[in-house]
């Protein structure tokens, strides 16, 4: 994600993010939001909806895998993360790259999250479709 939304949500949400300054010793925050900028908008509106439901809670890692979202945390209540597991779930009709609608696509065995726009094609020139998506 770059810096300008990533110092957005750091100063939005302090307390959520403050493992951010945290050494890598102690954390995995401290790699920042690992990340396309085309899910700021999902982070910031789960990021609000977490603060709301629980101030206490700490984000321990913020990520893409498998081309989905991952959003992890130290400790937090079930609505916490049932919250995270839905939008982490909405995460795979994102696009990371831009935020348009997207869906869960692979390659060989490599997964990611796109809009048509931002698909990539493997080395015959085909795009393809995750066989789930």
């Amino acid at each position: 994600m770059n810096k300008k939304n990533t110092t957005y949500l750091l100063e939005k949400y302090p307390d959520l993010y403050k493992q951010y300054y945290l050494p890598m010793t102690e954390t995995c925050m401290c790699w920042g939001f690992d990340c396309g900028d085309g899910w700021f908008k999902l982070i910031d509106e789960l990021s609000k909806k977490i603060v709301k439901l629980d101030k206490t809670v700490q984000a321990a890692q913020v990520k893409e895998k498998y081309g989905g979202l991952r959003f992890y945390i130290d400790v937090g209540e079930t609505q916490v993360h049932n919250l995270i597991d839905k939008y982490e779930a909405k995460s795979y009709k994102i696009c990371e790259e831009c935020g348009e609608t997207g869906k869960l696509n692979e390659i060989g065995n490599w997964y990611y999250t796109s809009c048509i726009k931002h698909k990539r094609l493997n080395s015959k020139n085909e795009t393809l479709p995750h066989p789930k998506g």
